[in-house]
């Protein structure tokens, strides 16, 4: 299936509109800082003066990989099967974010290595049992790749409102999001990869030493689906798919943490004015994440050492997305209140 097509927000008439909006509420121009720009991006995304976030989604994506087998991880690879049966259950901090926020939680098998009982907030897309191993060879084959960005891509269809935060769940991702950030950017593996899940120093330069040979493994891979195909995650790709799509909605996305970011990396690559539509919610503990977002040129929302995943990071930046879309709706301007503007020089 053709990746959608993806509008740019940018309306220099509507923007002006806005900008004079904000300016001219009753503060000091800027005076409420980085609330201000995002306020103004929601307006571009929905193309209005009048900002509505309604029915807000959480999408959580589910997978396992077989870099899994190289020991780069703290956890066991059973963690993320039992960490979905949690979630279904109710008991992450998803879920207990998501109830706080009023988010209606799907959980999506993109590749989990066990098969899943039905549930009503379960939606099986599983493309396969967990990715290949990297380092002996690709992650997927690129009709496996196509096929979870066609999945992700149906997901997000199939959902109402018109904001959506993603998540992610699978034991080994932050090595498979390292591995994309590495290609896609041409950082360093040193640079792209941290603890994950915990490491201790030692199994941090194991984790290095695999991922270097992984991405060496790979030489080709650079074009963004090649690299997805060859490095990437079931649960990175449906979740690329599904920003792709979401953004070909108009939809507000949340960007949650590091693996979150690297599928905004690969959809920007696939597809640059998806970018516009994405709200990078915080910066996480996650030692590439920061270079991420800087490549990126994104500022995120929040920076409080977050490393959990699962779009928790997204779920607590949600109150400044309502907070920027209030003042704008309903703060008074300086002509409205009568009160007197900023003297001229």
């Amino acid at each position: 299936m053709p990746l959608p097509r993806i509008d740019l927000t940018a309306n220099a008439d509507l923007r002006a509109r806005l900008q004079h909006k904000i300016d001219h509420k009753t503060k000091p121009q800027g005076a409420l800082g980085q609330l201000e720009s995002l306020a103004l991006q929601l307006g571009l995304i929905q193309q209005r003066e009048a900002i509505a976030l309604s029915e807000p989604q959480m999408v959580v994506f589910a997978a396992d990989h077989g870099i899994a087998a190289e020991g780069v991880s703290a956890f066991p690879q059973a963690v993320t099967v039992q960490m979905v049966g949690n979630m279904l259950a109710g008991g992450a901090a998803i879920n207990v974010f998501a109830r706080q926020h009023g988010f209606a939680l799907q959980v999506v098998d993109a590749g989990v290595a066990a098969d899943l009982p039905a549930h009503p907030q379960l939606q099986p897309r599983k493309i396969a049992h967990g990715t290949q191993n990297i380092c002996e060879q690709t992650a997927m084959t690129a009709e496996q790749a196509q096929a979870a960005l066609d999945a992700g891509m149906a997901v997000l269809r199939d959902l109402p409102g018109n904001v959506v935060a993603f998540g992610e769940m699978g034991i080994a991702n932050t090595s498979a999001a390292a591995l994309l950030m590495a290609r896609l950017t041409g950082s360093s593996i040193a640079d792209a990869t941290g603890r994950g899940t915990g490491l201790d120093d030692q199994q941090l330069q194991h984790k290095r030493a695999v991922l270097a040979r992984a991405l060496a493994r790979h030489p080709d891979a650079t074009a963004p689906l090649d690299a997805l195909a060859a490095l990437g995650g079931f649960e990175i790709a449906m979740m690329t798919g599904a920003m792709l799509q979401a953004a070909s909605e108009r939809r507000v996305v949340l960007v949650d943490g590091f693996i979150a970011g690297a599928a905004a990396l690969v959809a920007q690559a696939l597809a640059p004015a998806a970018r516009d539509y994405m709200v990078f919610c915080h910066c996480s503990n996650e030692q590439g994440h920061r270079l991420l977002l800087a490549h990126m040129g994104a500022q995120p929302l929040l920076d409080l050492g977050l490393r959990l995943g699962e779009g928790t990071g997204a779920l607590l930046a949600w109150p400044l997305l309502q907070s920027a879309a209030r003042f704008l709706d309903e703060m008074a301007s300086f002509e409205s209140a009568a009160v007197s503007g900023k003297e001229a020089p």
